[in-house]
Formats: C-alpha cells, sequence, structure tokens
C-alpha cells in the first residue's frame, strides 16, 4: 500500500487553508480580540467550510488515504471550525466516523468533532476536549455524565486525563503563537481542539 495521498493536490489545498485558520486563531486566542478580528475568522470557516463541502461531494471524506496524514488533519480542522454550517460540519462528523472505522481516519480527531457538533446542538461534551477561556484561564465546557467516568471515556478514543490535557493546553497557551512548521507535535494552539 503507497503512503502517498491519492490526490496531493486536495490535500495541499486542505493544509493551506487549515494552517492559516491555524494561525489567526492561535493569535486571537492569547489577546481580547475585537469583533471585526473574530468575524474575520468566522468568515475564512465559512469559505473553508464550503470549500470542504464542496471536496467532500467531489471526492467523500478526505481520509489518510486520499490526502495523507497533513490533508486527512487538515480537513478535520476545517471541519472542527465549521460551526458556521452545522450541516456541514455534522455530515463531516458521520463521513469521519466512517473512515475511522476503516482505519482511515484517527479516532481522537473524530472525538473532538463529536464534542464540537453536540455542543453546537446545545447539548454538554461527551469527550471533554472543548475549552473556552475564562478570566482564570481556560475551562472546560460542560460534559456529560459522572465526571469520574470522563478520563476512562477518553481513554477509549486515545485522549490523555483531562487533567494531562488542561495542563498541556495551559502550557501552549503561554507560548509564542508558532505556525505548524515550528511546532513539534504540529498543532498551532486552539481552544477548539484542546485534547
Amino acid at each position: 500500500m503507497s503512503t502517498e495521498p491519492q490526490h496531493p493536490h486536495l490535500a495541499a489545498e486542505l493544509i493551506v487553508r487549515a494552517r492559516r485558520a491555524d494561525e489567526h486563531w492561535a493569535r486571537l486566542v492569547r489577546m481580547r480580540a475585537t469583533d471585526l478580528q473574530i468575524g474575520a475568522g468566522r468568515h475564512d470557516d465559512h469559505v473553508n467550510a464550503t470549500v470542504l463541502g464542496r471536496k467532500i461531494a467531489d471526492y467523500g471524506w478526505p481520509d489518510v488515504p486520499l490526502v495523507g496524514e497533513d490533508g486527512a488533519r487538515a480537513a478535520w480542522r476545517i471541519a472542527l471550525r465549521a460551526d458556521v454550517q452545522p450541516d456541514m460540519q455534522r455530515l463531516s462528523l458521520r463521513l469521519m466516523y466512517e473512515a475511522v472505522e476503516r482505519g482511515a481516519a484517527d479516532l481522537s480527531q473524530w472525538a473532538h468533532l463529536y464534542d464540537r457538533c453536540l455542543l453546537g446542538r446545545g447539548l454538554p461534551q461527551h469527550y471533554g476536549t472543548q475549552y473556552v477561556l475564562g478570566p482564570d484561564g481556560p475551562r472546560m465546557q460542560t460534559v456529560a455524565g459522572p465526571a469520574g467516568d470522563l478520563d476512562a471515556r477518553r481513554a477509549a478514543v486515545n485522549l490523555p486525563p483531562s487533567a494531562l490535557a488542561l495542563r498541556c493546553l495551559r502550557a501552549r497557551l503561554a507560548e509564542e503563537p508558532r505556525t505548524d512548521d515550528q511546532r513539534d507535535d504540529g498543532a498551532a494552539v486552539d481552544l477548539a481542539d484542546a485534547a
């Protein structure tokens, strides 16, 4: 089996779009953003979600065989921020889950998207992956079920314990913003995908 993506041009486009969004939101999460700055980010998220929706219609979910690891991560990042298009976000969730079942997508990434979709519908999240920035720093948004079960649910989808995830998020927020090329783990800081 080839490790090269079937559609490298698609992978490249998704990676560029996700990287630009990552850089924008990583800067904003560290400062008191203006409505104009947030609006510009949401506009880009809307455009990216529209493009992702068209790519899904043409190719199916951009999974690892189709676009490689980096391209699949970029597609997930775009879907994660597609709050402005909840129908497309939920379609991405379903198609990504099918890819997870085939071994062609990352289960922990899917868990982040699942939580994001739940919160978008006004429901508590299941895996505790979504945070908001409060006066004392990041705090986990509402989680369903007993708090004692959270780390077991997280472990089932290859996520670290919630206390460790929060410590890591706080450490990443304390760093200067860096691009994907500069990070050791390839992740830009964004409250949307805190592990």
